[in-house]
């Protein structure tokens, strides 16, 4: 069986998948380029590392798509210095990027299994700079606050305040909020101790956060 070219699938997801989808920040391309997704990635999807899909992680949680990712850490705009909290380290694929874009990052995962599996393959490319912790920060994690970037890498169906609340001011939140089938990804931005501003970016659908408040339904 001909050895898969995962070099050269990593340049055919940052050339065909994420600079199409408006990724132009030359940090964000070179991190992409350079980090081995194939690496966080289980077994039996590696060769689906770069493709267009949500991969499984296991307890129904996904990999986001390497656009979705790329699109995140873009509007994130992580620099050297950032105390940053990532909510849901998953596979530690967006925690290895966030720390090579410079970030000083606490990542939180609800499930163990997945927080030592991430753990491991952050070592074995000696990526520092991370904090992984296992708990539930699906209404914030007020911890190691304030933050100067928070990225919350599943859903939630109503914006959760607690996050914006654990802004620093000037500090960045991705959130991607809604129900199936499309979900908003949003930046907000804490522009004053008591103001924040917020952009809608682009429609997607991801699993949601474990244990996420659900909003109530009024019915007549």
């Amino acid at each position: 069986m001909t050895e898969f070219d995962y070099e050269k699938a990593r340049r055919n997801m940052v050339e065909q998948q994420v600079r199409p989808w408006e990724v132009l920040d030359r940090r964000v391309l070179d991190v992409l380029g350079e980090l081995p997704r194939e690496r966080f990635v289980p077994e039996r999807y590696r060769r689906l590392a770069y493709a267009d899909l949500n991969l499984p992680l296991g307890h129904g949680q996904v990999m986001m798509t390497p656009k979705v990712e790329a699109r995140m850490l873009q509007a994130l705009d992580v620099r050297p210095g950032d105390r940053v909290l990532e909510v849901g380290t998953g596979s530690g694929y967006v925690t290895a990027c966030l720390a090579r874009l410079g970030g000083r990052v606490h990542s939180v995962e609800i499930f163990e299994d997945l927080r030592q599996r991430a753990g491991e393959r952050l070592a074995a490319l000696g990526i520092g700079e991370v904090v992984l912790e296992t708990g539930d920060a699906a209404r914030g994690w007020d911890r190691h606050a304030p933050y100067d970037v928070i990225a919350v890498t599943g859903s939630l169906p109503e914006m959760e305040p607690a996050f914006r609340e654990q802004l620093a001011v000037g500090g960045r939140l991705f959130v991607i909020v809604g129900e199936p089938p499309v979900m908003e990804a949003r930046l907000y931005t804490r522009v004053a101790e008591d103001a924040w501003s917020h952009e809608d970016l682009f429609e997607t659908s991801i699993p949601p956060l474990v244990n996420v408040r659900r909003p109530r339904r009024f019915v007549l």
